[in-house]
């Protein structure tokens, strides 16, 4: 694969690690001669370091060997997560580097996507919205204003997100795994 093949979301082989391109741009020189540049911008997907790098148009890229494998949340350990890849039944413990910026959103038994690479998993997609239940938030207020209100809510896996004031605790709500955020009762 050579640098004009690249897109934005491609995972690719640098320095030793797998990065997923972020943004890419070309420039081409105003000198005659020149050759026509590559600026791409990456997330190193083992260190979550977010760097440039500039390619000559042409130059050789190596794709890294990675793969998305669709897998499930099996419990929590601690500050780990245990998963397994759904088509081999390998199970993963994901540390809480990894696992601590998902496990608000994971019950047992939720399907994630796993990046895997050289058979370690590096990566957990939770999905888009996950429905859980508030089990503490103020009570309801009644006659509110016209005006949108929030309030506090503590949701079953400990995850704490802004609801509108009409929820109640024991209902179940839609969060948005991206944001972290309140979308609609379940």
């Amino acid at each position: 694969m050579t640098s004009n093949d690249l897109k934005r979301g491609q995972i690719i082989q640098l320095d030793q690690a797998p990065c997923v391109v972020l943004d890419i741009s070309s420039q081409s020189p105003s000198a005659r001669g020149g050759s026509t540049l590559i600026k791409t911008k990456y997330r190193n997907l083992l260190t979550s370091q977010v760097l440039e790098k500039t390619f000559k148009a042409g130059e050789r890229v190596d794709e890294a060997d990675f793969e998305k494998r669709k897998g499930q949340f099996l419990y929590a350990d601690g500050d780990q997560g245990v998963f397994m890849e759904l088509e081999s039944y390998e199970q993963f413990e994901i540390g809480d580097e990894l696992f601590g910026a998902v496990k608000g959103y994971l019950l047992d038994g939720t399907e994630v996507v796993l990046g895997l690479y050289q058979g370690q998993a590096i990566s957990i997609e939770p999905p888009m919205t996950v429905e859980l239940e508030v089990i503490e938030t103020d009570p309801v207020i009644k006659n509110a204003t016209a005006q949108a209100q929030a309030k506090d809510a503590v949701l079953e896996t400990g995850l704490k997100i802004q609801v509108p004031a009409y929820l109640a605790t024991g209902e179940k709500v839609k969060v948005d795994t991206r944001e972290g955020r309140f979308v609609s009762r379940a």
